[in-house]
């Protein structure tokens, strides 16, 4: 399947990551997030991207135009010829779209449109968060309901507090958010096509076309409580970082033998 990947955010809660580079580009253990991304689609076998650009996206297609393997893996130097000897290419067989969306988020999945003819059905990803999931789970989750979109949630990582009153304001009880019920949006997406007869010009995918979708009860939620963490400011960034100069980067499931999808960290 295709995987569309919205780009184009300006991470204004990143910042001073994002003054000089769009948000996909931000590091997280030395690697940009849009690369770990792409990388964690390719490992289940989805190479084809169609890439969402809005701010900065220059800086996006300079990264791939420019990018050496050989900086990140091992190659054998010979007669000056070292792209030949690289032993693992990460990406010479993906598929790359870089489409121009426009700064106004609303219209980037529209805009695509014409890049996703023949498409039955499609993956999307807001890339601003990581995960261990075993995608073909969702995958097969989503076929066998016969629905046109579908949803990972997740537990919220915020550290905020759970605060429950009466009608008097007498406060019941008080916990950590994440040892609640609540359940928040992941941004791990798969849509079939019908999906576009939902969106209208202008429209946020979540505020008007999910509403339309739940009240034709077309929309279902696929519930993953496994590894999962969002790169919303800066604070996300030194965790994740942290996470990964301990050598437990969950999200590299490339890296790892064990099934995936029983991983059980948060982040």
């Amino acid at each position: 399947m295709r995987v569309v990947l919205f780009c184009g955010g300006q991470g204004l809660r990143l910042h001073p990551s994002t003054e000089r580079i769009p948000k996909p580009l931000v590091q997280v253990g030395g690697k940009p997030l849009l690369l770990l991304l792409m990388k964690y689609y390719s490992f289940f076998g989805h190479k084809d991207f169609i890439l969402c650009l809005g701010y900065k996206g220059e800086e996006i297609k300079k990264f791939f135009l420019n990018y050496d393997e050989c900086l990140s893996g091992d190659f054998v130097l010979s007669n000056g010829d070292k792209k030949q000897k690289l032993f693992k290419s990460d990406i010479e067989d993906w598929k790359i779209t870089f489409a121009e969306t426009g700064l106004n988020s609303s219209e980037r999945l529209r805009a695509v449109r014409k890049y996703l003819k023949g498409e039955e059905m499609f993956l999307a990803n807001y890339a601003d968060g990581l995960t261990n999931m075993y995608l073909p789970d969702m995958i097969k989750f989503f076929v066998n309901r016969r629905k046109i979109g579908c949803l990972i949630t997740v537990k919220p990582s915020v550290v905020f507090h759970y605060v429950s009153a009466s009608k008097d304001d007498y406060v019941k009880k008080i916990c950590q958010l994440n040892k609640t019920s609540v359940r928040i949006n992941g941004g791990f997406f798969i849509f079939k096509k019908q999906i576009f007869d939902y969106i209208k010009p202008g429209e946020d995918l979540v505020n008007e076309p999910f509403q339309r979708l739940i009240k034709k009860r077309e929309l279902i939620a696929y519930k993953y409580d496994g590894f999962w963490a969002s790169l919303d400011t800066y604070k996300d960034k030194q965790r994740l970082d942290e996470l990964a100069s301990k050598s437990a980067s969950f999200w590299e499931i490339w890296n790892h033998n064990k099934n995936t999808s029983e991983g059980k960290e948060h982040v």
